[in-house]
């Protein structure tokens, strides 16, 4: 590093070390350094790869293994906290969608993420956090300074390769669990646990049906790597609470909103049902009829197969018939 970068780097390192914790009954609140450590470490593992960050379920699954590992008072391990106060000490970034405002804390992560166009570091440390000495450096100042006991144990377990992300996507792929578990079980149930599992079935389920149509065949993935498949429950989250990829199969949007409407259904032999009370333009491409009795296009590897119960419950309770 030349004169000016480390210079900067002290400042930086004094700014880490110095950080402005709210006084609570059981000590001064951890959030924003364990907040600090979740985006040094997604941006060394580069799911972090540009200066304009928003909420995903790597981010605040992360945080809450990291808040898991490294606090051992009482506190709760609210994301949306350390994520809207950091930006009192100047170098954090909050950038709400056109209309929106992000004025105060807003303790719903999901509102948060609906209004929030993207967060950032200030250039000059963003740069610094690219590069891996910098990095280092301010990632021990933070474990030095707030989380000295617990240091040793914490980078034992980040060097184990084991993530809570790794062994929930295990879970939600209905797959043989894995050896390491962290503090957190794939069962717990709060609003940010609910939105890192509702994120990893968006993605999950599509890519097991290879971003794929389950009943049209349908393919369309764009340059960025976005695809037109969406994840579509079975039987709704809201009555199931089963966001494993056994309740969802892949849809596009015409054909999951069909499914949701109870329009289309699917049998126990995996073939496509549709209304008969349905009125339908057969003279059109886009007919839903055409899909009557065509087996479904099912995932590779019977793990990740549908539900048979989940479509029987949907012929019964959604199903026009």
């Amino acid at each position: 590093m030349n004169t000016a970068e480390t210079q900067r780097l002290a400042v930086y390192k004094r700014k880490f070390t110095t950080l402005r914790q709210g006084g609570t009954p059981y000590g001064k609140a951890p959030h924003k350094p364990v907040f600090l450590l979740t985006l040094l470490e997604l941006i060394e593992q580069q799911h972090i790869t540009e200066n304009r960050i928003g909420i995903t379920p790597e981010l605040v699954a992360t945080f809450k293994e990291n808040f898991a590992l490294l606090v051992d008072t009482a506190h709760t391990d609210d994301f949306t906290q350390p994520f809207f106060y950091l930006k009192n000490e100047g170098f954090w970034l909050l950038s709400p969608k056109a209309g929106a405002t992000i004025d105060s804390h807003i303790k719903s992560v999901q509102v948060l993420s609906d209004r929030l166009d993207y967060a950032c570091f200030t250039d000059d440390l963003y740069r610094l956090l690219t590069t891996d000495m910098p990095r280092q450096i301010l990632k021990n100042a933070l474990l030095d300074t707030y989380f000295p006991t617990r240091k040793a144990e914490f980078i034992q377990v980040k060097q184990a390769g084991r993530s809570y992300v790794q062994d929930l996507e295990t879970y939600l792929l209905n797959e043989r669990t894995v050896a390491y578990q962290t503090t957190l079980q794939p069962t717990t149930d709060d609003e940010e646990t609910r939105f890192v599992r509702g994120g990893l079935f968006k993605r999950l389920v599509p890519k097991v049906y290879d971003f794929t149509c389950a009943i049209s065949g349908m393919k369309v993935i764009a340059v960025g790597g976005s695809s037109l498949v969406e994840a579509c429950h079975i039987v709704p989250i809201s009555i199931s609470g089963d966001d494993r990829v056994t309740n969802g199969i892949a849809l596009c949007p015409t054909l999951h909103t069909a499914f949701d409407r109870g329009m289309i259904g699917v049998d126990d032999q995996f073939r496509v049902i549709v209304s008969p009370l349905l009125t339908d333009n057969i003279a059109s491409p886009y007919n839903l009829r055409q899909f009557h009795g065509q087996p479904l296009r099912l995932p590779v590897g019977a793990v990740h197969y549908p539900n048979r119960e989940g479509f029987d419950w949907h012929l019964k309770e959604r199903f026009r018939a």
